[in-house]
């Protein structure tokens, strides 16, 4: 096939749920799938000038001659009614490469991704700044728009998105949903949200934490009222809040750790893990950390180790550890063991749980087999049938008579 139907390869990623397709001077097309990389059959290697062309035909003039001097350039296009692509155009060994994100146009709900429902109320909070943490390509994307659109279905308000790319569109329902996109409608997140203050938003998403001014004004802006979304590239609760803390001056620590105790709302870290059972596919696990009083005290003192403890014993505020997310997961046959202690922060704690639990559920077993078996021993014996063909039936016998003596003949 040829470059210039590439398209036929993004309809094809979509069909089987692929996440990534990759263009690369030296090789065939490549897509993700289930997290693993694999060649589109039926295309030869490309060549640099294939990678080139296509690299050129996804962009205009005024960006393509700004791509020759900072080779880096993020995209966002829809393509008909099969999906959305989240691309990134770079430069590697003086060859052009193209990473593609395939984004369904279909927002699926907190329910349709099985995550916890616990979301749902996160996202009903009416202010503070809530941000959802994880490696590249974990489905942080997925699970904010999860979130926005469970707004936009049941609250009246205002929805302003900075965002580079756009990646989900959302579309108006009960809210009115305004998105930008950072180099077409604005030139960068700080001007952006300096002036999103003046547009009247009740909630704000930012697509990422890049710096110290873009947090300071998410900050700002859940102190303010407004309820504000973003992205870390952190793996867990404790360490997204040293990372935000570690971006300001060492002189305004103190300050900077008090204003997050009020602001921050919740903390959802999440990996994305191979499932075992017959659905195939990916399945999400989620660390919730809801701001509670004594987390917020942690945060103030800048504590953010002591926090663990506490989510682990925050089951009744819907808080939930990693560990004790890929747990339920291997209880419910999801994920197996292995999976389960790759993805663990705390290997050591994982083998303990899953031993504790394989233990309880052997012993489990042995108590139901031993009531089994005393059931089946308590069960009265059926008499055994009469012979076929004796000849004769036995009689029953005739009640004695009223003074206690034997029956007599009439």
């Amino acid at each position: 096939m040829k470059i210039q139907e590439w398209q036929k390869v993004i309809e094809w990623g979509a069909s089987v749920r692929a996440s990534d397709i990759f263009w690369k001077a030296g090789a065939p097309p490549c897509a993700k799938i289930r997290g693993l990389v694999e060649r589109v059959e039926g295309w030869s290697e490309l060549t640099p000038e294939d990678t080139e062309w296509l690299a050129r035909s996804l962009m205009n003039d005024r960006d393509w001659e700004r791509f020759q001097d900072y080779p880096e350039k993020d995209i966002g296009l829809t393509i008909g009614e099969t999906c959305r692509l989240r691309i990134n155009v770079f430069k590697q060994r003086d060859t052009h490469s193209i990473a593609m994100r395939i984004i369904s146009l279909d927002i699926m709900t907190v329910e349709d991704l099985s995550l916890p429902l616990q979301l749902n109320d996160i996202s009903m909070r009416p202010q503070g700044m809530v941000l959802v943490t994880g490696p590249t390509g974990c489905g942080k994307s997925t699970t904010l728009a999860a979130m926005l659109d469970h707004i936009n279905r049941n609250r009246q308000a205002h929805i302003l998105t900075v965002e580079d790319p756009i990646e989900y569109v959302h579309r108006d329902k009960r809210c009115l949903v305004d998105q930008r996109q950072v180099g077409t409608d604005t030139n960068d997140f700080p001007d952006a949200l300096k002036y999103a203050m003046r547009q009247a938003p009740d909630v704000i998403l930012i697509g990422e934490m890049r710096d110290v001014n873009t947090m300071s004004v998410a900050m700002q802006a859940a102190e303010t009222g407004h309820l504000v979304f973003s992205t870390v590239h952190t793996t867990s609760a404790s360490e997204t809040v040293e990372r935000i803390v570690n971006m300001f001056p060492p002189h305004e620590k103190q300050q900077i750790c008090m204003r997050l105790s009020r602001s921050l709302e919740a903390v959802i870290s999440q990996s994305l893990i191979p499932r075992s059972d017959t659905q195939g596919g990916r399945v999400g696990a989620l660390e919730i950390m809801v701001v509670t009083p004594t987390i917020a005290k942690f945060i103030e003192e800048g504590k953010p180790g002591e926090m663990y403890a506490a989510m682990e014993e925050g089951a009744h505020w819907g808080m939930q550890t990693m560990n004790q997310a890929l747990l339920q997961l291997y209880l419910d046959e999801v994920v197996t063991q292995d999976h389960a202690m790759f993805y663990s922060g705390n290997r050591t704690q994982m083998r303990q749980m899953l031993r504790r639990a394989d233990g309880l559920a052997a012993d489990a077993a042995a108590e139901e087999a031993k009531k089994q078996a005393q059931a089946q021993k308590r069960r009265p014996q059926r008499p055994a049938a009469a012979p076929a063909g004796s000849g004769s039936t036995p009689r029953p016998s005739s009640p004695p008579d009223a003074e206690g003596g034997s029956p007599t003949a009439q």
